[in-house]
């Protein structure tokens, strides 16, 4: 199959999938989005859409959350993981969005990854999912799934995204991202698909005979 089949294939089974693409983390502004992305950095969706209710009833905006003490957000937030950088992070960016942004949340990439705390992944989230601004956020789900599938040989995610957006329409990139995640939660796991197991994967390259081995990110 040549890759301009396997982009249509892949495309068209991923709407089949999943048509609506809501957005993992639970959030009810864009502050609290971003507060909670910046919390995923490893650790699973699931376990911050636990921690970020009892955060949220603390401080639910930039102007509430720079008055609360480091070891506070520390205490809710230490099933994330990372704790004391992220604790640390989230008292400084909500500092910087008070006294630069009025309390509001930039959308503009450039600014976002001046924050602490706030590189380019969790940028992209949060304009893609919180702005509808087109962007392609990279993680290790697609950058996994992007070499399986053949449509990038990067050796890091920001080499991903850069191929992944040349092969994709920019009107789709937001949802694909997603549907990417989710197939390869469901479906093209680290351990439950070496390349040769999932029907993406088996359909994209059906003589593949020996376990794929991506990059690592």
């Amino acid at each position: 199959m040549i890759k301009s089949d396997r982009l249509d294939f892949i495309q068209t089974r991923l709407d089949e999938l999943y048509p609506k693409t809501p957005v993992p983390l639970d959030h009810r502004s864009h502050f609290q989005l971003l507060i909670a992305v910046l919390l995923s950095a490893q650790c699973t969706d699931v376990r911050v859409n636990k921690v970020t209710p009892s955060l949220f009833a603390v401080a639910d905006n930039a102007e509430k959350m720079q008055k609360v003490s480091e070891k506070v957000i520390y205490d809710i937030i230490r099933p994330c993981g990372l704790a004391p950088k992220k604790s640390k992070a989230i008292v400084e960016l909500s500092k910087i969005l008070v006294t630069k942004y009025d309390g509001f949340v930039p959308k503009q990439l450039s600014q976002l990854e001046e924050l602490p705390g706030v590189g380019h992944k969790t940028a992209s989230v949060v304009v893609s999912q919180g702005f509808g601004i087109p962007a392609f956020p990279v993680d290790t789900h697609i950058h996994r799934l992007a070499q399986r599938w053949g449509l990038t040989k990067g050796k890091n995610v920001i080499e991903t995204e850069n191929d992944l957006k040349k092969a994709f329409p920019q009107k789709s990139w937001n949802k694909l991202h997603l549907q990417i995640i989710f197939y390869g939660r469901d479906f093209c796991t680290a351990r439950g698909c070496d390349g040769r197991k999932c029907e993406i994967c088996t359909t994209c390259y059906p003589k593949r005979k020996k376990p794929f081995v991506a990059n690592k990110p």
